[in-house]
């Protein structure tokens, strides 16, 4: 599939593609969105949203979790706020979503199955990793979206001006139904 892919690559930069995507780094509409990887959203979103390319930073991560105040989805939207001009920011999870329910110790069989040994489960979890928490689903999205929203509202490092708006978005429709709208504090 890989090798597929680059002889794609290879005649799209020879027949000059990338010329319709031209922008710069700054996103046009001030805007950062959060979402999930679900593959369902790749072109629903920005089409639901009326989004093009260079008009918003798109953050993605399984569930569109903002998992830890300080990982690298709240480090990509801090770098958005200070040096790229982000005003606003939109939190989007999505029905059907596949980290919905996830179980931590299903995944850690998952991984003996695949073949991670116990002993570097164990030692992983030694150095710190709390594999219930960091592998962990949730229950509904929407929770999830308001928790997402509620640690960047209330994280010391945004500014009190930017906008940070929650949302669920269908994943067959691209109806957008708000969760939560704040201003942080």
């Amino acid at each position: 599939m890989i090798e597929e892919i680059l002889s794609y690559n290879k005649q799209f930069v020879a027949d000059k593609g990338y010329e319709q995507f031209a922008t710069d780094k700054y996103p046009n509409k001030k805007l950062a969105i959060v979402t999930c990887m679900d593959t369902r959203l790749i072109e629903l979103l920005p089409a639901a949203l009326g989004i093009k390319n260079g008009d918003a930073k798109i953050i993605k991560n399984a569930g569109g979790v903002i998992s830890s105040p300080f990982g690298s989805a709240m480090r990509s939207l801090l770098i958005a706020i200070y040096e790229l001009g982000v005003e606003e920011i939109m939190v989007i999870g999505h029905t059907d979503c596949g980290v919905s329910h996830v179980d931590s110790d299903v995944m850690v069989t998952l991984m003996h199955d695949r073949g991670i040994s116990a002993h570097t489960i164990e030692l992983m979890k030694y150095c710190g990793v709390d594999f219930e928490k960091w592998l962990a689903g949730f229950d509904t999205v929407e929770k999830s979206v308001e928790e997402s929203v509620a640690t960047i509202v209330e994280h010391p490092l945004v500014p009190k001006n930017v906008r940070v708006s929650g949302y669920v978005i269908n994943s067959v429709t691209g109806e957008l139904v708000t969760v939560c709208d704040r201003i942080c504090v």
